[in-house]
């Protein structure tokens, strides 16, 4: 009864608060009267393109007992052979008009849902007509060939095999206690072996049939279309679906509540940490009118203000844990939960899980304070208004998954305006009384489970032992929390303005360069892409390079711990207050050749961004207590580390490929004593002691003469000394020759394979634009066999690195999962297939499809701030010519299979070739 006045009667009393949300006006939707569903919506963003999806109400939660895994197989097999697009045709098909399989074209499926995506050129004729088809032949065109489903088998069993390893062991354990023995626990989507491996045909003939049908389908297309032809199209395609006769009825599965408390510890060898999680799981809330809607914004402030709790207790000196949190989160088969989860030191368990608990006590015992739901509230607005700024702007893709998830679980979807306006409704009414109301309501004492989860051999507690410490922290005398704002500004000195002394425009690519009185060069670029966005970056020779071997542990660390004690005169969490609601945001990072910047802001709030770059030049903080946090977080995540299979292959790998540089290799108890705070601070100031050597790059919406005076106050009142440092060679490259080694660690039947193929590189623009077309070729090629016709893996690799500096080099890198007896048999077949590439090239169909997926990612690409930050940055941090973006569409139409036959000869020759596998213990 408090809650319902707390509310209001006014509010509760009108019809509209507890109707549903209507949908989006928008968006074109219908259903026709086969029970297909269809939403259509033009959005130009990016121009040019489409993306299609079938959305299916249909996944392994259907699944009859002899069908395990195969709502997930099916999957496969809507890629492997359709009315129009007979065996391989459909990957082939698409790429060739420029669609990427896996990048672009791709699905998944889940317990409740198997989802298709298609992102097409809709600029190219017939391309989208071609697109509804595929919808078409997905939602009931498969053929299902008998030969094709057995080669399947072996794909979908090496997909199975990339999620082996102690995750997957320790959660096969407790996924049915936490799921209550419900279906959902005997329903993983990826199924079991016994029926991947001999399930006949008709089995998942009979799962298609059932539910692959109209009625628990939805047809969704936003982008850059005529919304009234694709409703046409959709109508004149899909309306000859038909339900089966007889059609079963779809059931809803559910999680039961039991009532129960439950209790469960797991251990795994090759587990590195101990970790402890509650959670408390309830039914979940509905979410469909605009009551609803209130109640999931009172939540989110819940949230984020819980949130801020724990992160202000992980930067004490001594952390009681290494990371832990809590919140308030859908669950699953209709439920909510609240979670709370904690990973501690070795030994500390009860330390740990009680500092955990100690702070969602406090929250249920004393609530949060008015100063906190006031921040909360400032960013949750700030957020929409940003969100609401960028209306126009708002890429395909967000629209499809709030059209998505109205299909599948009626969570509204009445546009950002609806919501906006229903956010400026509710959040000022939301009081703290019924905030703090939700602790009492989600942290109860019933359907409560306890997850322990630890290396072998850890001793751990009891069921009553962890319940005692429960009790021990309701017992405590705790103090209602302090929220300690800081009201100083940010800056203990404000910055003396410097000015710009000469100017530069390039009309062709629209850049202005600016170089300011202290020497520090500025490269603007301004765009329309996004309404509210600005990104800049900035780079300066040096970096750790620049140090010795004694003291590069500390160099290369100073930059996060400098920054994690705050800045000017804020703490890390008086900071964190501080912008909390303001959209900006600064990076720092101090790499092996340099340092520098990268962040983002509304126009709005760019001043702020510039005030932190400022303030982490000139005002940086030396704070012990989060030296030590992050110091003793490092030490005990370093524990157990070589209980990881992945982390012992990764050091040794690293360790090879770069000649055994101690720079370079893996991270060690030994390396993190040498961190020292004095020499990291001394070493941050020393790399942001001189403007004159950094060029920072801004692009997105700005005005150039409104952006300058900004430039000049912080960034032309930065300190310079104008020693022209350089970076300093320190080797670390990868060995010539031919190199096998083979790490044993693991218990699971997978290896992990790298061939490498390394050494200098000709850069040129044309070859780099060779090794792309190269390494696109072979992933092609690669796919096709070792994952089509041999059925040895999943996501066979094929990858390529370029860098300049300090030498001109290149690293080449074919790479796969599979079964270690197959290792050897499918290394064989990649070099075979390198060996035909360097005979007589790639087919010409294959550097034709390159050709295609290049110019749709790039034109895509192209219409990003990101993309103009990166390459902007990137060419200036190599010496390039800013204007080669414009030869690069020539130098793609310029490649051709001889072309690619040269440059496999020269790159690929196996001269320098490195065999890296991690094989399982023997």
């Amino acid at each position: 009864m408090r809650i319902f006045l707390l509310l209001g009667l006014c509010v509760l009393s009108s019809p509209a608060f507890s109707q549903s949300l209507p949908l989006d006006p928008a968006v074109r939707t219908g259903k026709l009267p086969n029970g297909l569903t269809y939403f259509v919506r033009r959005n130009t963003e990016p121009a040019g393109r489409t993306v299609l999806y079938l959305v299916n109400k249909v996944g392994s939660i259907l699944e009859a007992d002899d069908q395990r895994g195969l709502a997930h197989f099916m999957e496969h097999m809507s890629f492997n052979g359709t009315t129009h697009f007979p065996k391989n045709e459909l990957v082939d098909y698409l790429q060739k008009a420029g669609i990427r399989f896996g990048a672009d074209l791709n699905a998944y499926t889940s317990f409740d849902e198997t989802v298709y995506q298609l992102p097409i050129p809709s600029d190219k004729p017939g391309v989208l007509a071609g697109g509804i088809q595929i919808l078409r032949d997905w939602a009931a065109s498969a053929t299902l060939d008998p030969v094709e489903i057995d080669k399947e088998r072996g794909v979908v069993l090496e997909e199975k095999r990339l999620g082996k390893g102690a995750s997957e062991r320790m959660s096969r354990k407790y996924w049915p206690l936490v799921l209550n023995h419900s279906r959902y626990a005997e329903r993983i989507p990826i199924g079991v072996d016994t029926v991947l491996n001999h399930f006949r045909p008709e089995a998942i003939r009979r799962f298609y049939h059932d539910w692959y049908r109209p009625d628990l389908q939805a047809v969704i297309i936003v982008g850059d279309i005529d919304a009234d032809s694709v409703v046409r199209a959709i109508q004149s395609t899909f309306s000859n679906l038909r339900n089966p006769p007889g059609e079963r009825a779809r059931p809803v599965y559910t999680v039961p509540l039991t009532g129960k408390n439950q209790f469960i510890t797991v251990t795994d060898k090759e587990m590195t940490g101990t970790a402890i999680e509650v959670i408390i799981k309830h039914k979940g809330l509905p979410f469909h009118t605009a009551a609803d809607y209130r109640a999931y914004i009172a939540r989110g402030l819940f949230n984020q203000m819980l949130a801020g709790r724990y992160a202000e207790l992980s930067r004490v000196a001594n952390p009681p844990y290494l990371q832990g949190g809590a919140s308030i989160q859908s669950f699953m088969g209709g439920l909510d939960s609240y979670d709370a989860s904690v990973a501690v030191r070795p030994g500390a368990l009860d330390t740990g899980f009680k500092a955990l608990w100690r702070e969602t006590e406090r929250v249920k015992r004393f609530g949060f304070t008015a100063s906190e739901l006031e921040r909360a509230k400032t960013s949750y607005l700030n957020s929409m208004k940003a969100a609401l700024q960028e209306m126009d702007k708002t890429p395909s893709e967000s629209f499809v998954k709030e059209y998505q998830e109205y299909f599948l679980k009626g969570i509204p979807a009445p546009g950002l305006a609806a919501e906006n306006a229903l956010v400026q409704k509710y959040i000022p009414g939301i009081s703290l009384a019924e905030v703090n109301a939700l602790a009492a309501q989600y942290v109860t004492d019933t359907n409560r489970d306890i997850l322990v989860l630890a290396p072998e051999n850890t001793p751990l507690p009891d069921e009553r032992t962890v319940l005692s410490w429960l009790q021990a922290v309701r017992a405590e005398d705790l103090k209602p929390y302090a929220d300690q704002v800081s009201t100083q500004s940010l800056l203990a000195t404000p910055p003396v303005a410097g000015h710009v002394v000469s100017e530069t425009a390039d009309t062709s690519l629209h850049i202005t360069a600016l170089t300011l009185s202290n020497g520090l060069r500025v490269v603007l670029k301004p765009t329309h892409f996004k309404n509210d966005e600005i990104l800049f970056s900035a780079a300066a020779p040096g970096g750790t390079s620049v140090y010795g071997d004694a003291a590069f542990q500390s160099a290369a660390a100073a930059a996060g711990i400098i920054v994690s004690g705050g800045v000017g005169n804020y703490d890390a969490t008086q900071l964190q207050k501080y912008l909390s609601g303001k959209q900006a945001r600064v990076n720092i990072a101090i790499t092996d050749r340099g340092q520098g910047f990268g962040g983002a802001a509304t126009p709005e709030d760019l001043p702020t961004a510039l005030e932190l770059v400022y303030a982490y030049f000139t005002e940086p903080r030396k704070d012990t207590a989060v030296f030590q946090s992050i110091i003793e977080r490092s030490r005990a995540a370093m524990a157990n580390r070589a209980n990881d299979p992945g982390s012992v292959f990764s050091d040794t790998a690293n360790a090879l490929l770069h000649g055994n540089n101690v720079r370079m290799t893996g991270p060690s108890l030994a390396k993190l004593a040498q961190i020292n705070l004095d020499t990291a601070y001394r070493i941050y100031r020393e790399r942001f002691s001189d403007a004159s050597a950094f060029t920072f790059t801004f692009v997105g919406n700005f005005d150039t003469a409104t952006i300058r005076p900004l430039l000049e106050r912080y960034l032309g009142g930065l300190p310079s000394t104008h020693a022209g440092e350089q970076p300093v060679d320190r080797g670390g490259r990868t060995p010539p020759g031919k190199i096998t080694k083979i790490v044993y660690k693991g218990s699971e039947p997978k290896a992990s394979v790298y061939l490498i193929f390394s050494g200098p590189f000709d850069y040129t623009l044309e070859d780099r634009v060779r090794l792309d077309a190269l390494k696109e070729a072979l992933q092609i090629r690669l796919t096709q066999r070792l994952r089509e016709e041999e059925s040895g893996v999943y996501t066979p690799s094929a990858s390529a690195s370029i860098s300049k500096l300090p030498l001109p080099r290149y690293s080449f890198t074919v790479s796969f999962t599979c079964a270690p007896e197959n290792a050897d048999r499918l290394v064989v077949s990649a070099l075979d297939e390198i060996a035909r590439l360097r005979a007589s090239g790639p087919p010409a169909e294959n550097v034709e499809k390159w050709k295609a997926e290049e110019r749709v990612s790039t034109q895509t690409q192209q219409q990003t701030n990101g993309w103009w930050l990166a390459y902007l940055g990137g060419q200036m941090e190599n010496r390039d010519d800013l204007h080669q973006v414009y030869l690069y569409p020539a130098a793609v139409d310029a490649v051709t299979p001889e072309a690619l036959r040269q440059t496999a000869n020269r790159y690929l020759s196996g001269d320098n070739l490195i065999r890296l596998e991690l094989m399982p213990e023997k």
